[in-house]
């Protein structure tokens, strides 16, 4: 008897691991029984990290799967020096073909029919690493929306840059906006309410 009530107190525990899964702290979180159909994508390169915060409070706002670009090699406070000609961020911009190598990927992008990308403005654009992100996809009739974080620009024509020069086939949701300020979950849900794609 004590070996049965054993084996069915493995069992209950196995059960619970596979309904699991851990985040990026390494803590277990309950996951769905269904795939979510939206991806909040962000990329957060200074030590503020603005754009996680935004991406973070997008992806609850929206009931989104929440996802890091990580570049292979992070950027120092000496990279991300815009007045320094020779920093690494200075001379991505300044060539339109650089991608910046990631080590992140979405594994299962099929899944996702609405992507959020998020990403700081640098010189009016978007970071050449968000280019290097959505070209390693498919996103051929996927609803894209990009929003940022800024120091003073507005979203300018970093989505139009964007499609045309990274997914050209995807249903761009534009302009997109700038989110400063840590905008709150509510807040989010009001401009989410806005766009088409949720009309």
């Amino acid at each position: 008897m004590k070996k049965l009530v054993y084996m069915f107190a493995i069992a209950l525990m196995l059960g619970a691991c596979q309904n699991n899964k851990t985040n990026a702290d390494g803590e277990a979180t309950a996951t769905d029984s269904a795939a979510k159909t939206t991806l909040v994508a962000y990329f957060s390169a200074s030590e503020v990290r603005a754009t996680e915060r935004v991406a973070k409070n997008l992806a609850e706002a929206t009931d989104a799967d929440l996802f890091e670009i990580v570049p292979s090699m992070a950027y120092t406070t000496e990279d991300l020096d815009w007045k320094d000609e020779q920093s690494r961020s200075t001379i991505e911009m300044k060539d339109s073909t650089s991608r910046p190598e990631v080590i992140s990927k979405v594994e299962n992008m099929d899944q996702y029919t609405t992507i959020y990308v998020g990403f700081p403005i640098w010189w009016y654009t978007a970071p050449r690493i968000i280019n290097t992100f959505l070209e390693q996809y498919d996103l051929t009739g996927k609803s894209i929306i990009p929003f940022a974080t800024s120091g003073g620009s507005d979203m300018g024509k970093s989505g139009e840059d964007l499609k045309k020069a990274s997914a050209p086939n995807a249903n761009w949701i534009l302009p997109g906006k700038v989110l400063n300020g840590n905008p709150p979950v509510d807040s989010l849900k009001a401009w989410v309410e806005t766009l088409p794609l949720t009309k």
